[in-house]
């Protein structure tokens, strides 16, 4: 029951979190989308509450220390989360269950702008609760293995509310799938480094990943394709040796 607890808590404070940047952009803003990014303020302040009041756990616990091996990692989750999902969508193109569309017409000054505002919509507030709090969390309880499945399932479970091009019960259960496979890369990437960075660099990669977009011919096939790709690069990062704590002080 404590992890089950601990997996809804975390949860309720995305929503929690989602919904008050929405009521603040409707309320004070007309329901301008340039509050979304404020999402991060809110996961910030209830995670803090939450530790600082509830359960007492030391903010060091969530792993998001300001070095100099940060934003390297952060480029380094961008390019194994890229890699694979552009390389999974090459191959749905190659199959014929999806085509390439014009790229997006992004200014090169602008992309480190957009970057930097998709962490803090999406990639930032989601990986500080899930590779951060929740992880952290299971950790005093579980083995590493249940903590990474654990965080990867229930991260998984919450896209069934997403907004995404699936359309039918198959490819909403499909795009679930999806997400789960990109909850495992995040999580591999959060228990090898021992840092938050390099995860919320592949949470990222997902949106970067539409600057190339695809028109599904057959998108529950593609989503399949990107979930494989997603998984395969999760088991090539656990094959690498975890960063030691000594490592990450320096």
């Amino acid at each position: 029951m404590r992890i089950l607890g601990a997996v809804l808590v975390t949860i309720a404070m995305l929503f929690a979190a989602t919904f008050g940047v929405m009521a603040i952009g409707n309320v004070l803003f007309g329901g301008s989308q340039a509050v979304a990014p404020f999402i991060t303020v809110l996961v910030l302040l209830l995670v803090y509450a939450y530790r600082r009041f509830v359960s007492h756990r030391p903010w060091s616990g969530l792993r998001v220390t300001l070095t100099w091996w940060a934003l390297p990692q952060v480029v380094l989750g961008m390019v194994v989360g890229l890699a694979a999902l552009l390389g999974a969508n090459a191959v749905s193109v190659w199959v014929g269950v999806a085509t390439w569309l014009p790229p997006a017409d992004v200014p090169p000054l602008m992309l480190p702008l957009a970057i930097v505002v998709i962490a803090l919509k999406a990639s930032f507030p989601e990986e500080l609760l899930f590779r951060g709090h929740l992880y952290d969390t299971l950790s005093d309880r579980l083995s590493p293995r249940a903590v990474l499945a654990v965080t990867t399932l229930s991260f998984g479970s919450i896209h069934i509310l997403s907004q995404s091009p699936a359309s039918g019960i198959a490819e909403k259960l499909l795009y679930v799938v999806m997400a789960t496979a990109l909850g495992l890369l995040c999580g591999a990437a959060r228990e090898r480094t021992g840092a938050l960075w390099m995860s919320v660099g592949v949470h990222n990669a997902v949106y970067l990943s539409q600057l190339f977009p695809t028109r599904g011919i057959d998108y529950g096939v593609q989503l399949i394709l990107q979930a494989a790709a997603l998984v395969l690069s999760a088991g090539a990062v656990l094959s690498f040796p975890a960063v030691r704590e000594k490592s990450q002080r320096a």
